[in-house]
């Protein structure tokens, strides 16, 4: 491509600032920006960024289409929520558009083994109109390619087992509020938990209905099956609350966590193979206390066992910087809903995004 990629994105929070100033640094232009709330419709984009104005306002949602078609985008990229029915319009917008699109949505990277009706939506409009719709973000390389590419050095593998934590803090409230954080543990007991003591037929036809709610991890095992071409005979999921010994101030929640209630949760996914591989991955979204921190670990069991930690990652930039350099492969992928285990291997881009697209 001769000109800079064209990006507009939609959701101007934490995230937004981040993927917005690296866009711009890997020579892409960022010609759009679309929120809900009133407090930043109308901003300039480089004000949100913390830099000089740039010409670039917030436009209301309601005004988006006519924004779209006015700014001819390369890629929208979304950045609001985490379930794929809740960015639905989002990215239905640019299917219809002929817009590529990628999201931050944790579900949205596989979710086809969570909301089958609403991807299915999406890939039909997605390939009528020639764009890509996708999912990426921290996962596509450390609850992902990290992993199969450990599984690759691999002779003989019988189980893999990951476990993930993250401060819900990072992320907005709507995300802790989904974790149960703030909650007591009857709360979470009724709001969180009960979701999953369901029977396997009825968690079968509440996906069907688009109405489950999946931990991230429920989607990561579908894309890591996936990608390793394995075929899923059965999965469950099981929530249980974190909890501390002391009150912690949740700045996102804007409330003191009493000690003893819930601080967030840990969801266990558990996937059953007809390969004989079960994978059982771990993931904790939780208000930090003091002394927590962020952590990945991975065991790939079999010949040889791996295991690998990675300590104190920062896991919103390189959920931002994963997008980022993710953009040329959305571009050039093929029309439809299309997960990135099938664009193969995430490579650095250290030349402008233009020059990477076909």
């Amino acid at each position: 491509m001769e000109r800079k990629v064209r990006v507009v994105q939609f959701g101007t929070g934490k995230m937004a600032v981040y993927t917005m100033r690296y866009v711009l640094e890997k020579g892409g232009e960022v010609v759009g920006a679309i929120d809900i709330n009133p407090a930043v419709i109308g901003k300039d984009i480089g004000t949100i960024m913390g830099k000089d104005e740039m010409g670039i306002k917030v436009t209301a949602l309601e005004n988006a289409e006519e924004m779209l078609r006015a700014t001819k985008p390369d890629i929208a990229i979304v950045t609001t929520m985490s379930l794929i029915k809740d960015v639905e319009e989002a990215l239905m917008l640019c299917a219809k558009m002929g817009i590529n699109a990628i999201t931050t949505c944790e579900e949205a990277f596989y979710p086809w083994n969570s909301n089958p009706a609403v991807t299915k939506a999406l890939d039909e409009t997605a390939k009528k109109t020639g764009c890509t719709i996708t999912g990426s973000g921290y996962q596509d390389i450390y609850w992902g390619q990290l992993i199969t590419s450990i599984a690759g050095s691999t002779q003989r593998i019988t189980k893999i087992k990951g476990s993930s934590s993250y401060n819900v803090e990072d992320y907005g409230i709507a995300l802790a509020k989904a974790h149960g954080a703030g909650l007591t543990l009857e709360e979470f007991d009724k709001q969180v938990a009960s979701v999953d003591k369901i029977s396997s037929e009825e968690r079968k036809r509440i996906i069907e209905s688009g109405e489950y709610l999946p931990s991230y991890m429920w989607n990561v095992n579908g894309w890591l099956c996936s990608k390793l071409g394995l075929t899923v005979k059965s999965q469950t999921q099981v929530t249980v609350p974190t909890t501390y010994k002391e009150d912690i101030k949740s700045e996102t929640l804007g409330t003191i966590v009493k000690a003893g209630d819930a601080t967030g949760m840990s969801a266990v996914v558990t996937t059953t193979t007809e390969e004989g591989i079960t994978i059982e991955s771990e993931c904790i979204g939780k208000v930090y206390a003091p002394d927590e921190y962020d952590k990945n670990e991975w065991t790939v069991y079999g010949e040889p066992d791996t295991t690998v930690i990675v300590a104190r990652p920062a896991t919103v930039e390189l959920t931002c910087a994963t997008i980022v350099n993710r953009i040329p492969d959305v571009i050039n992928a093929e029309a439809g809903y299309v997960t990135t285990e099938k664009f193969g291997d995430l490579q650095y881009k250290i030349k402008p995004l233009n020059e990477y697209v076909k």
